[in-house]
């Protein structure tokens, strides 16, 4: 492990390990890493815009912040894809599934209802570490990571390296569990402190803090990536999960953790939060569009189910398709308000206009999914 020796100390176990730095950090803001700053600034903002224009908080959010789940999930090597969790949770939902079968479906559908708590309006308790235990416990609980802990900060020596190579053979050694509250005294207070930085260079440098503090057993990658969807909302940033950071990093993880490592071990401020911006610049290019895709297709829908002798719950029902793009006779009678035979009457007339197909049945329970939908959402073309 090459760090910086001001940065490394012994601990009790003799074990030498890594300190993070004092927040802030020493950034110096070079006429290039401006011009990166600024191109995310800009692709943010328009996708802010648009976000905040859409008829309804959730018409698309809901079904990206599925794909991010399905990609932070798989940099920790799940290989669920995102038609997997939304039948997974029609599915979990009625219990008809085998858990042992569908372990990292579970896994990323917890990530979903993690980021849910995180960004509850109504969540009582204010942005903080007791917070993010709560989303540790959420996406822990019931899958394999439950002997992690779910929820508490480690009270032993962790480290990142190879499967099954000792500590003395780790690329990075997080600090030792007696030194663990001081380094997340430091988090929290800058993370509720005054903003010292622009916003999304303060977003960088929280989130490399929490994954060198590295304070959990399991789970740290991805809790804190849900740090960055949850900042990004918080500060006002984004008007909801939008942005799928996860998207970027999933084929360059290489990258990512070098990134992040150089940090540690150069003290590389400059290189990581470049890095940083350029997947918030990227991804909001990308995001943006595909939310302008799914409006299009959004308007050819609710076009399609429009006339004279149409329900008038269709139009309501296909808003529903891009918010919960599989769905049952059961969830429809929920959303319409209506009996089984007027669900299924219109659930079959989306079925013929091409908007839902029927997928292999659970049970004697129908399942129903938007296939253009999650095209669109995974960033394929129709």
């Amino acid at each position: 492990m090459d760090v910086p020796g001001s940065h490394t100390v012994k601990s009790l176990r003799g074990i030498r390990t890594f300190l993070p730095p004092a927040l802030p950090p020493p950034i110096e803001f070079t006429a290039t890493l401006i011009s990166t700053l600024s191109r995310a600034d800009r692709a943010l903002g328009e996708l802010a815009g648009t976000g905040r224009g859409m008829p309804s908080p959730t018409l698309f959010t809901r079904a990206l912040l599925r794909r991010e789940a399905v990609l932070s999930s798989r940099i920790e090597g799940t290989q669920t894809t995102l038609s997997d969790l939304v039948l997974f949770e029609l599915d979990d939902a009625r219990s008809v599934i085998d858990d042992s079968t569908r372990a990292d479906a579970r896994e990323v559908a917890n990530y979903v209802r993690a980021m849910d708590y995180l960004l509850d309006e109504e969540r009582q308790a204010p942005l903080g570490l007791w917070v993010l235990r709560e989303a540790h416990r959420i996406l822990l609980t019931g899958v394999r990571g439950d002997s992690a802990v779910p929820g508490e900060f480690r009270t032993d020596q962790n480290w990142i390296g190879s499967p099954g190579a000792p500590v003395e053979e780790a690329t990075y050694v997080p600090p030792p569990p007696e030194r663990l509250p001081d380094c997340l005294d430091a988090f929290e207070q800058y993370l509720r402190g005054p903003r010292t930085l622009p916003p999304l260079v303060d977003i960088a440098v929280l989130h490399y803090h929490f994954e060198a503090v590295h304070p959990f057993r399991d789970g740290n990658g991805r809790v804190g990536r849900l740090l960055v969807s949850l900042l990004l909302a918080e500060w006002g940033l984004l008007p909801g999960p939008l942005l799928d950071f996860s998207a970027y990093i999933e084929p360059r993880r290489e990258e990512y953790y070098a990134r992040l490592l150089a940090v540690s071990a150069r003290a590389d401020w400059a290189g990581w939060i470049a890095f940083f911006l350029e997947v918030v610049a990227v991804q909001a290019r990308d995001v943006l569009t595909r939310v302008q895709a799914l409006q299009k297709l959004r308007e050819n829908y609710r076009s399609q189910v429009t006339g004279a002798r149409s329900s008038s719950l269709l139009p309501r029902l296909v808003d529903e398709v891009f918010v919960n793009p599989a769905m049952t006779i059961a969830d429809v009678m929920d959303v319409l308000h209506v009996t089984h035979r007027a669900a299924t009457t219109n659930l079959e007339k989306l079925v013929e206009q091409r908007v839902l197909v029927e997928v292999t049945r659970a049970g004697r329970v129908r399942r129903f999914l938007a296939r253009d939908v999650l095209a669109i959402v995974n960033g394929n073309r129709l």
